[in-house]
């Protein structure tokens, strides 16, 4: 794993940093450094930005009042949210919570609207900027939809978005109380937290690192771009100890009932051209991956300026991995080896046997 460790680093990723859950115990590996400018080692078990792997967690407080009948998967966005999801095509009532959940609904991914053009300049103009959940829906809305609800499977934010506005109109609290009530609390994840648009993360912790331009300087990133991921899909922070445990109970069956379990992991095919793995599906806050030793891992990655996080366990919950790289390039081949590096570290890792 170190040396799966090292060639990510070689890739070109400032820092690394790995936590793996065996039946034997804990192993880790980090490489690069903490920061560029003192050099200091990667935080063993730093504070983290989960990105989008927030979107298991809302997932699994969703798909729990589901299981409490408060909720259906079949209930429609416009049952449940009147009039939000209209105009340019789009239409309320043909979208189910589950086209939300499993990324099936076609509609468009506000992020586009928020972070028009790819530049340092717009990361640090607009960094501070905040918006409302019903905001970038609204942002949303301006775009037609890229196919009929249940036809097709494109990644959106914006379904998320809606999910958490869902779970605050079904229980009268936010979507942030429920995952905490829910999952943080009973699992005991203390270093997890649902900070919103609070963009400091706690010490120790590593520095994330962008280039927005091929052959241009890495900038520190470390400070989060506030209009996007700062609610429901893609908002919260922990440590690899904490996502390890989170998938691991999941996996296990300790957060849902069996028949809303079994529903989480009914997938769907993912486009090859997604930038997933070949033979990714997904199923609702989850994904599936085909391990090159046969069977696949269950779990979900995150990514922002600067930083990419990638939790994955085997289907009977033995092994658990996370990995954070904590720099994005901006030349496309050298993100390609970078995935490839890091696909093969979880890969082997999650392949072996002892």
């Amino acid at each position: 794993m170190q040396r799966d460790a090292d060639a990510l680093h070689a890739a070109g990723v400032t820092g690394v940093a790995v936590r793996l859950e065996t039946p034997r115990g804990t192993v880790t590996a980090r490489s690069g450094v903490g920061d560029l400018v003192t050099r200091r080692p990667v935080s063993t078990d730093g504070y983290l930005r989960l990105g989008s792997t927030t979107k298991t967690f809302v997932a699994t407080a969703m798909l729990q009042l589901v299981g409490e009948k408060r909720i259906s998967l079949d209930q429609t966005v416009e049952q449940l949210l009147p009039g939000v999801v209209s105009g340019a095509g789009n239409d309320g009532r043909t979208i189910s919570v589950r086209d939300l959940l499993q990324h099936t609904s076609g509609l468009s991914d506000y992020i586009y609207d928020v972070f028009p053009n790819p530049s340092a300049q717009t990361y640090f103009a607009n960094r501070w900027r905040a918006y409302q959940p019903e905001e970038l829906v609204a942002l949303a809305m301006r775009h037609e939809p890229a196919f009929p609800a249940g036809t097709r499977w494109a990644y959106s934010n914006t379904n998320y978005v809606l999910a958490g506005m869902i779970i605050q109109k079904i229980t009268g609290r936010t979507w942030e109380q429920q995952v905490h009530d829910r999952i943080l609390r009973p699992l005991g994840l203390r270093d997890t937290d649902t900070p919103g648009t609070w963009p400091f993360l706690p010490q120790p912790r590593t520095a994330n690192y962008q280039q927005f331009t091929v052959d241009g300087p890495m900038v520190d990133t470390t400070t989060p771009y506030r209009p996007f991921d700062s609610g429901a899909d893609g908002s919260m922070t922990g440590t690899g100890r904490d996502l390890n445990r989170f998938f691991t109970a999941l996996v296990n069956g300790q957060l849902l009932k069996p028949t809303e379990l079994a529903a989480m992991r009914t997938t769907v095919p993912v486009p090859q051209a997604s930038g997933h793995p070949a033979g990714t599906q997904d199923g609702l806050g989850l994904f599936f991956t085909p391990l090159s030793c046969g069977g696949g891992y269950l779990g979900h990655g995150g990514s922002g300026f600067g930083y990419v996080i990638r939790t994955a366990t085997t289907t009977d919950g033995r092994r658990t991995i996370t990995v954070s790289a904590h720099s994005r390039t901006a030349d496309p081949r050298t993100a390609a080896r970078q995935e490839d590096a890091l696909r093969n570290l979880i890969d082997h890792a999650l392949c072996r046997t002892t």
